[in-house]
């Protein structure tokens, strides 16, 4: 496991990396993202208001994880491929004094991330919040995306498993 605390709106916010942390109907997870990877590249999305990133986003509302993945990998990478679970990213608002308990995101939840091994790579058609995507190769992730540290370490736990 790791944490760090990052400033999302002004607000202290803790993120733990837990690697195969089982995944529970009580855990709620907000969304999923996965490292798609193809010919030894990763796939980043350029997403409106947030620049490159791996493709992933919010669970809708009765939605199954595994669902909500495979149309957020399409809509923002239009691939597909075969799927393994990495673990989950827990965003604590505890310490966060500008935590709304009546806004859209809980005290606590969960974002999860998969490994995607590419088969399929369709044309990119911009019909979704995604208007680009590049493929980089792993040691250049960490200089392509403006986030917080734990997506290298989440890459690196992709780079570790071997799906095929």
């Amino acid at each position: 496991m790791q944490t760090i605390y990052v400033d999302w709106n002004g607000g202290n916010v803790k993120l733990t990396w837990m690697p195969q942390m089982k995944l529970t109907k009580s855990l709620i997870v907000t969304s999923v993202h996965a490292v798609c990877m193809k010919d030894g590249y990763v796939l980043l999305s350029h997403i409106k208001q947030r620049g490159f990133n791996y493709p992933g986003g919010h669970v809708e509302p009765g939605e199954e994880l595994m669902d909500a993945l495979l149309r957020e990998t399409y809509e923002e990478g239009y691939v597909r491929g075969t799927i393994q679970y990495l673990g989950l990213i827990e965003v604590s608002h505890k310490e966060n004094p500008l935590f709304n308990p009546n806004g859209k995101y809980p005290e606590v939840g969960y974002q999860a991330f998969y490994r995607m091994d590419v088969q399929e790579s369709l044309p990119f058609l911009r019909e979704h919040e995604a208007n680009a995507r590049i493929w980089v190769e792993p040691a250049e992730v960490p200089f392509v995306i403006n986030d917080h540290v734990l997506t290298k370490v989440i890459l690196e736990e992709a780079l570790a498993i071997d799906l095929l």
